[in-house]
């Protein structure tokens, strides 16, 4: 995994990146004093995995990750001397947060919940993925056929989703993410950490949430920009 540290304390950054060189499956490629900098690395460069400090003259690390777009958001592990901020954090699904002084073993922590990460993201999607009609769900021991265009849409509870029709639920034991990695991505959306909502369904978008019919989804800060795109706005 190529990773990057934006840190604005040099001496944080030196003692950072002396723990990743321990570390078989990292290749350090930068370091940034700032996430301007690091904004502006990513314009011409792809990485990986961040080490992001949060607190930073000029910009935020959080800042930073809600500028960032889906599709250039690297893997992101958080690392500041505040608590504080754990909430924001997660709800930005970062991979981990570590509270300063980085020891490897928490550090080593950290990074198998990024390595898992990153092993799923490089699963290459099925050619005929997004010509599927159907899918089948093991739901109460029964396997049962559930038509795509009739998912309205799936939240996450722990390692199982309930997955909604108009008139149906279905709980089935697979995390969200096995769901989106087995949905078509043209028709399917994650506009939360707790939701992956199918876009035809959409009725509208009000006030930071997705109603599907009377039903409310909410809609995490970070996905409503590219939401936005998906839905054609005009």
């Amino acid at each position: 995994m190529n990773c990057i540290i934006v840190d604005d304390n040099k001496m944080a950054r030196t003692a950072l990146k002396k723990l990743i060189e321990q570390v078989d499956f990292l290749n350090f490629k930068q370091e940034c004093a700032s996430p301007v900098d690091a904004f502006n690395y990513l314009q011409e460069n792809s990485t990986d995995l961040f080490f992001l400090d949060i607190e930073m003259p000029g910009m935020t690390g959080i800042e930073l990750i809600k500028n960032l777009s889906i599709e250039k958001r690297p893997i992101i592990i958080l690392i500041t001397s505040k608590t504080e901020y754990a909430v924001e954090a997660f709800e930005l699904n970062v991979a981990d947060y570590i509270v300063k002084p980085v020891t490897l073993p928490r550090l080593l922590t950290a990074l198998a919940k990024a390595k898992d990460l990153f092993d799923n993201k490089e699963k290459k999607i099925e050619p005929n993925q997004k010509d599927k009609e159907y899918i089948f769900v093991r739901s109460n021991a029964v396997l049962t056929k559930i038509k795509i265009i009739e998912i309205t849409y799936i939240q996450a509870l722990g390692d199982y989703v309930n997955i909604f029709t108009a008139d149906k639920r279905y709980t089935v034991h697979i995390t969200l993410k096995g769901m989106e990695d087995n949905l078509p991505v043209e028709k399917f959306y994650r506009l939360h950490r707790s939701y992956l909502i199918a876009l035809d369904h959409i009725d509208k978008v009000e006030e930071g949430t997705a109603f599907i019919g009377k039903h409310p989804i909410p809609i995490g800060e970070q996905f409503k920009k590219e939401l936005l795109k998906k839905l054609n706005l005009i």
